[in-house]
């Protein structure tokens, strides 16, 4: 359904409700689902409507839509049935239980068995879980209190829980607005216009004919005295016979350039068959999910809102379901549905800068380098994993004779200059530093300390207020704006001027450059409050907007571009914040929770696509994108500045804030924790002392180091594969940990309620608490560790054996085959964020399962080509990535089945995919060994190479070649059988490779633990070792005597693949070729597989490649 035709439904709403039709609005407004009338929702559930309050629920969500919505039917039917066993009508609690509480059942079969027991007891607050149950009342409220939480944590009712603000009898005034402009083009206009219907268009009758009444006596039309109805038609009415100018929308401003500085656009520009580009409307990535569509395109028509295929991004949570929870107990919302974890709460690091920080931006690729430009004109680099200041720069002009009089004059007289903004380029290579007096600094940065000065340019008179980097016509710019109200871009890389954009009246406070589809333009904001857009054609401002407060307002996207926000502050001190509707220019929400008075101008930031976030009255605040009222309000243990400076990394794992005393405190979330200790540990192995180390002249070349993992990445030598034998006296100093015996380490097979012939994909789900592998006889097998006194978490652990899970159904997860032996098919799969669904083929048709159902929701591409593997788009679960065995890449769109690109690099069959969602790119490798890197923005090949085999090595005519990125999301692994490499992935370089020897067993699986720092390698000998990724060196090894019995240990059965846990860094699973699964931890008095070897040169990050495993004088150089 298109925008206009969806406000139509929101009108004809308000229409029925202000004629008080009342039943008719809530079925209107069930059946569009556009609206939820949580009013409307409350008083039902009050009286206990609850037949009402399920056909209400049921045009938003069924169901099994969602975790969120199985909880809701659950807690409402759950209260209908107490409430039938409260009456003591035991045969309607029977129905209750029968009828609408058994489909929870096949979720949680012993929920299920206890509400059952109920009815056994002649009061069930008997049971002491409902012992505080009071009356139905009192139950009723409290339940209600838990459903509004639920809907509101709810992806599904998202943008559904506000009515747009409207003007009273809005339709009315529309009609009326349609009848002037009839009467407008009238052949015979009179004074007193004819109107008796609406069903035709309105023409003056001839003079001789009978005259109608006149609309103030038309009962449709006049007599209802309410604001908004219709005034008399004629000459004097609202629509003169020349249309008068309206605001042109965003999205409708770049369809067609005007010579004019702001032209004039009828009100028909926004007509739903207006020829206008969409392009703010529909993205080439479509936004993040919604597993509700609507129809697009040109069609008028109202319909119900569709259920289409569509995988929705809404449950981060896992496959365990409905904790049970009761009226007068602690809801168990408050654990499930929880603020967000992922917001940066956490103080991690507190820098002081040595003046006050006006301006941070973290590096886009090497997230801990946080820039930071002061009051004092200083520039600070920090690596904020090792609290170290790499660079600090005062400010110096770098050539006065060829600055401009002017600004000589205002260096005289007031020296004293301040940085107003810095800002990263894209690819992290440059940074612009903005002045309050003229000129603009861009640097060069080559990794570490070495920043060099690049371009200094003399910008503007006054001023420079902001500066941003874009591409306009694929060519990288800098955009500047300033206190002569002129709006610039430059060449970043000679500095030339290409554009000067005049029509600001005011000083120009804010720049946003963007760009739709294919088209590139600038928001710029003045310090009037105005708004306006430009295209880079000099052909002026194509639109003129007010921000809220007129002031002080900044501008900034989403991170998927998708959805346009601006922050601002009045003279008196009132903060707005606002998201835009791109199609008509207006603002669509704004939200709420700002200090009424804000002392400063207030700041903000967007991260996950999902997160807004504000410094303001001495902490930061933050909202999800969806809800106005304010999420939350953190003060950083306090210190901070009234209204404090904010920066997130790119990821949104950290967030920079400015504090008193001119410091800097660093939130982060946990995967940011993790970070920062992962560089921090490589920060102080680096500064460690070389034990034994071999004299730098004597070393042969292959000596590297990982760009993006310490900061720096200089001297860089391609590797050359060399047999390198270390000192037996190193062996003194450090051992390699052998494990041969069950009792050294924890490993436990999980139990078999099916015999698999051999386990072909393996890995544990997000949430931690489950195992999924496919056969070879494509059927899935799920795991589930259950919650329990020897296990609170409910987490997978090698100490307790889970549960083989089917549901109730008994049926199972089974892949489409083709009539081949499916033994010979390269099966795959991957597995949505949230846990949900399942998307697996095993050379026939791709299949999509309900995780929670086991139900097949749909197949499709049918072979051949067959499918070879599958990867989520990280960012959208609708878009998904598939390798075939023709050797293409499919990039397909789940919701609309339909392939967006097909990429072709490869000449043999794909076999493996990573998503990096920092460099926006995707790494592909395929049985012919070759390795190519693809942009996700337009599909195209950036760089592609051949994996480096050893010489005279012999592999299979189809081996595996598998990938998958460091969490650093810049360096990703390659698993070959002959090695194990860490490629750098914008120069595609080799860093690091570790080769097998030629004589010894292949490796047939290897994959990062969950933090990166350990790689997990599995061998055709059914040899499991460990290595660290930091030097590629092996640190345990895990003999087949360790965890296979002695009836096996000999015989041929070995890992296939090989699973890390996503929280636990020490936890891996193996599935073999005998289809049984293993689990593996250090035992708990160890906590880690072996000890790290010490590094080579002195640095954890400059490493020889060691070739080779088998007979050696060094344990290291040994498998």
């Amino acid at each position: 359904m298109s925008s206009l035709s969806r406000e139509l439904v929101f009108l004809i709403l308000q229409f029925l409700d202000e004629e008080k039709f009342k039943e008719t609005v809530h079925k209107l407004e069930q059946e569009s689902g556009f609206f939820f009338n949580m009013k409307y929702f409350e008083d039902e559930v009050h009286n206990g409507n609850w037949d009402e309050v399920e056909r209400y629920l049921s045009g938003f969500t069924k169901v099994d839509d969602n975790r969120y919505s199985m909880k809701i039917f659950f807690e409402i039917r759950k209260q209908k049935y107490l409430e039938a066993l409260d009456k003591h009508d035991r045969p309607k609690a029977v129905e209750i239980l029968v009828k609408d509480l058994k489909v929870f059942s096949t979720f949680n079969e012993e929920l299920f068995k206890e509400i059952t027991q109920l009815l056994t007891l002649e009061n069930f607050r008997e049971n002491e879980q409902l012992s505080k149950y009071g009356d139905t009342k009192s139950a009723r409220a409290i339940m209600l209190v838990e459903l509004k939480k639920l809907i509101e944590a709810n992806p599904l009712f998202r943008d559904k829980l506000q009515f747009p603000t409207l003007r009273n009898s809005r339709l009315r005034t529309l009609i009326n607005q349609s009848l002037n402009w009839q009467h407008q083009l009238c052949k015979n206009p009179r004074p007193n216009p004819d109107i008796k219907t609406l069903f035709v268009d309105h023409s003056c009758r001839l003079p001789n004919d009978a005259r109608a009444p006149s609309p103030v006596n038309n009962p449709l039309l006049g007599s209802l005295p309410k604001a908004g109805g219709f005034p008399p038609l004629g000459a004097h009415g609202p629509f003169q016979p020349t249309p008068s100018p309206v605001p042109t929308p965003l999205a409708g401003w770049m369809s067609s350039p005007s010579s004019v500085p702001h032209p004039a656009v009828s009100g028909g520009a926004i007509a739903l068959g207006a020829p206008s580009i969409q392009a703010l409307k529909h993205p080439r990535t479509p936004p993040t999910n919604s597993a509700v569509d609507y129809p697009s395109g040109d069609s008028d028509h109202v319909s119900k809102r569709t259920r289409p295929m569509g995988i929705s991004d809404e449950v981060s949570l896992g496959v365990n379901m409905l904790p049970m929870t009761f009226p007068g107990q602690a809801h168990g919302h408050n654990q499930t549905f929880k603020a967000p974890d992922d917001l940066p709460k956490t103080v991690a690091r507190t820098l002081s800068q040595g003046s006050s920080p006006m301006s941070m931006d973290f590096h886009p690729i090497k997230q801990t380098l946080l820039l930071v430009g002061t009051n004092v004109g200083d520039i600070g680099l920090w690596e904020v994993g090792s609290r170290e200041r790499l660079v600090q720069k005062t400010f110096k002009v770098w050539d006065l004779s060829k600055c401009s009089m002017p600004l000589q004059a205002a260096l005289v007289k007031e020296p004293v200059v301040s940085v107003n903004r810095v800002i990263w380029s894209p690819d992290g290579s440059l940074f612009g530093v903005a002045y309050s007096r003229h000129i603009v600094q861009l640097y060069s940065y080559h990794g570490g300390e070495d920043m060099r000065q690049h371009l200094e340019i003399d910008a503007h008179v006054g001023g420079v207020n902001d500066i941003a980097f874009s591409t306009p016509n694929k060519q990288l710019c800098v955009t500047t704006c300033g206190d002569d109200k002129t709006i610039k871009v430059w060449d970043a890389a000679t500095g030339v001027k290409r554009h000067t954009f005049e029509g600001h009246e005011a000083p120009v406070y804010s720049i946003c450059p963007h760009y739709k589809e294919n088209i590139q333009f600038i928001f710029s904001t003045a310090l009037d409050g105005k708004i306006k857009a430009w295209l880079y054609d000099n052909m002026g401002s194509r639109v003129d907007y007010e921000a809220p407060g007129r002031w002080c307002t900044t501008m900034a996207y989403s991170a998927d571009g998708t959805r346009l926000f601006s922050c601002g502050t009045s003279k008196d001190g009132e903060s707005f914040i606002v998201e835009w509707n791109e199609s008509e220019g207006a603002v669509k929400r704004t939200y709420q929770g700002f200090h009424k008075r804000s002392l400063g101008v207030v700041q903000f930031d967007t991260t996950k696509n999902r997160y807004l976030a504000a410094g303001d009255d001495f902490s930061i605040k933050f909202w999800d994108m969806d809800t106005i009222q304010l999420l939350t309000a953190i003060d950083a243990d306090g210190g901070l500045q009234a209204s404090p400076r904010i920066r997130f990394n790119k990821e949104g794992s950290l967030l920079a804030v400015s504090a008193n005393d001119n410091m800097i405190k660093v939130m982060a979330n946990s995967d940011g924790l993790r970070l920062l200790h992962t560089v921090e540990n490589l920060s102080s192995e680096s500064s460690k002392p070389a034990i034994n180390s071999i004299p730098v002249a004597e070393r042969p070349a292959s000596v590297v180091s990982i760009p993006g993992m310490n900061g720096d990445s200089r001297n860089m030598v391609d590797v050359k594969p060399v047999i390198t034998e270390e000192s037996n006296d190193k062996s003194k100093v450090w051992k390699l940990t052998e494990l041969g015996e069950p009792s050294q380490c924890r490993s436990l097979r999980l139990p078999e309620n099916m015999r698999a012939t051999k386990i072909s994909r393996l890995i544990f789900t997000n949430s931690g608490n489950a195992i999924l592998a496919l056969a070879s006889n494509a059927i899935h097998l799920l795991w589930k560790w259950q919650r329990n006194d020897r296990n609170a978490t409910g987490k997978a652990t090698a100490s307790l054996p889970p549960q083989q899970w089917q549901p109730a159904s008994g049926i199972l997860m089974t892949n489409d085959v083709v009539e081949t032996n499916p033994e010979e098919a390269v099966p795959c799969f991957a597995l949505s964020k949230n846990d949900s669904y399942v998307m697996s083929a095993s050379g026939g048709k791709i299949s999509l399962f309900n995780m929670m159902t086991f139900k097949t929701m749909a197949t499709f591409m049918p072979p051949p080509p067959a499918a070879t593997f599958l990867a989520f788009h990280p960012q959208d679960n609708n878009i998904i990535a598939i390798g075939m065995d023709d050797s293409t890449i499919q990039i397909y769109n789940v919701r609309v089945d339909e392939v967006k690109s097909k990429l072709k690099g490869h000449s043999k069959r794909i076999t493996g995919l990573a998503f990096s969602n920092v460099l926006n790119v995707l790494v592909s490798s395929g049985a012919d060994a070759q390795l190519c890197v693809w942009n996700t923005d337009g599909w195209e090949k950036q760089k592609s190479k051949v994996l480096q085999i050893p010489q005279g090595r012999s592999t299979s005519a189809l081996s595996d070649t598998r990938v998958q990125f460091h969490q650093d999301q810049v360096h990703f692994l390659v698993v070959h059988e002959t090695q194990l490499a860490i490629y750098e992935t914008t120069k595609l370089e080799c860093m690091k490779q570790w080769l097998v020897r030629e004589s010894s067993a292949p490796i047939t699986h290897a994959t990062f633990s969950c933090d990166s720092q350990l790689i997990y390698t599995s061998f055709m000998d059914a040899t499991i070792c460990v290595f660290s990724s930091a030097n590629l060196r092996l640190r345990c090894r895990v003999n087949p005597s360790a965890y296979l019995p002695a009836s096996l240990s000999n015989s041929n059965v070995h890992p296939l693949v090989i699973a890390a846990h996503p929280q636990e860094s020490n936890m891996f699973a193996v599935g073999l070729s005998d289809g049984g699964v293993h689990i593996f931890e250090p035992l708990e008095s160890e906590g880690k597989w072996g000890v790290a070897p010490p590094p080579e040169n002195g640095s954890a990050s400059a490493v020889t490649a060691t070739p080779s495993v088998g007979a050696s004088a060094s344990d290291q150089a040994q498998r």
